[in-house]
């Protein structure tokens, strides 16, 4: 259980910081990503593809709702992907991982 707290204290951290910051914010560019908001909604792709994996689900992307959407669209993969990879630690350790080096590289 504490893999999953650790998991969503995180994403609710980083979501909240995405629903804070001022457009210009949003949209300057970070290592890997022409925005910080791409950096985040490449990252809640990954958390959400994996939490459908984990439940057995065919693969779907994410849509681009634009850089105001991105810390919600977050907030849901990451809610999503740690009740359904709940009985994972590994899986839900690698996600945290995940997590903490988007928002190193994302909220400089």
């Amino acid at each position: 259980m504490s893999e999953a707290h650790d998991l969503l204290e995180a994403v609710d951290r980083l979501a909240d910081r995405c629903r804070s910051m001022p457009q210009s914010r949003l949209l300057a560019a970070v290592p890997g990503h022409p925005s910080r908001a791409a950096a985040v909604l490449a990252l809640a792709r990954r958390l959400a593809l994996t939490a459908l994996a984990a439940e057995g689900e065919p693969a779907r992307e994410i849509p681009d709702a634009g850089e105001f959407a991105v810390g919600d669209q977050l907030a849901v993969a990451g809610h999503d992907l740690a009740a359904a990879a709940a009985g994972e630690p590994a899986l839900l350790a690698e996600a945290l991982a995940d997590v903490l080096r988007t928002e190193e590289s994302a909220t400089r």
